[in-house]
């Protein structure tokens, strides 16, 4: 959602100290250099934290700003829904990079990963590939499971599981 008046740097900074609690408050020094790096790992423009949330957002802008806050909020459990929507090569690469170092530095959180695309799973090396169909887990394997439904379709899998 577009936040008119509420710069990025001001929503993560509030969500942070909320976190905390009221009497506590984050150095800014230490704030400020936590956002400048994980703008500079996601490959942001340096601006982008000072704009207001999401508006006037390019699609690739609003998946690394949403990469950008998971990576200073951390979160004990992520769910990203189509992450690599709107972004170029280049781009899946960077955030899934992003994704996978967030990962490594907080082994006790999961991520739940939403997507269409094995290409961005190929990057992620994820734990389970689960296949959903009508809200249930119809199928569940790991990046093998991906890669087949991109060679067959999910034609071979529906075949595989009984549903034609």
């Amino acid at each position: 959602a577009e936040i008119t008046g509420v710069t990025n740097s001001d929503f993560i900074k509030t969500a942070l100290e909320t976190r905390l609690g009221e009497n506590e408050h984050i150095s800014l020094f230490k704030f400020i250099k936590s956002l400048d790096k994980a703008t500079k790992e996601l490959k942001m423009n340096e601006n982008l934290p000072h704009r207001y949330v999401n508006v006037g957002f390019s699609g690739g802008e609003k998946k690394r700003n949403e990469i950008l806050q998971m990576k200073l909020l951390e979160p004990k459990f992520a769910i990203l829904d189509e992450i690599d929507s709107g972004l170029d090569v280049d781009s899946v690469k960077t955030v899934a990079k992003n994704v996978v170092e967030y990962k490594k530095e907080n082994p006790n959180t999961s991520i739940l990963i939403i997507t269409h695309l094995p290409k961005l799973l190929e990057y992620l090396k994820p734990d389970f590939v689960h296949i959903l169909k009508d809200g249930k887990i119809q199928k569940t394997g790991d990046i093998n499971l991906a890669l087949e439904i991109e060679k067959d379709g999910y034609t071979g899998i529906n075949a595989m599981i009984g549903n034609e």
